[in-house]
């Protein structure tokens, strides 16, 4: 086999109920964008909340896009009428921005669990997996993968919850969590 024959956008997801799903994507992102590799991250769920890497991200304007396209935690909104209109406009936009041919990598964070409480269909994941282009790494971030979606994937990593400083009481930390 040539060099060229081994090479292929990946379909990766993360999942589990460990921290560091959406963590180790960004890691991939920045480094694709340490590369010059165009990076779109679509964040499903994450709407109001403001995160480090928002401010990160500027660093990179023009290599890496970030996109909070939900309107906060499904356990915050109680509407989940809304909650899939908005979770299916999300994915119409960035179902267009992968089929554009711009970007390396997309990361869908979250998408696990917008699936989860069917706000998206995992026949529109598997029509997005075929249709996407063949270089194009897509990332899929969140618990719950559905289990057609760990078997498509080329790379699948769970995140395992051993330990977390909120059993102690310990709340979110700067930099950190957020």
């Amino acid at each position: 086999m040539t060099d060229e024959a081994l090479k292929k956008g990946l379909v990766i997801v993360h999942t589990g109920d460990g921290k560091g799903k959406t963590t180790a994507a960004l890691g991939m992102a920045f480094r694709a964008a340490g590369y010059g590799m165009p990076v779109l991250i679509a964040q499903f769920i994450k709407g109001s909340w403001h995160y480090g890497e928002l401010d990160a991200i500027k660093r990179f304007e023009g290599i890496l896009t970030i996109r909070q396209m939900g309107e906060g935690f499904t356990w915050e909104t109680k509407d989940p009428v809304r909650d899939r209109e908005v979770a299916q406009k999300a994915f119409a936009w960035v179902r267009e921005e992968i089929l554009s041919g711009k970007y390396h990598m997309v990361i869908l964070d979250e998408i696990n669990i917008a699936m989860r409480y069917h706000y998206i269909d995992m026949e529109q994941v598997d029509a997005l997996i075929d249709e996407k282009p063949p270089d194009l790494h897509l990332v899929m971030t969140g618990r719950n993968a559905h289990p057609r979606l760990i078997e498509r994937a080329d790379l699948v990593t769970e995140m395992k919850a051993i330990k977390h400083p909120y059993e102690k009481g310990i709340m979110a930390q700067k930099g950190v969590e957020f």
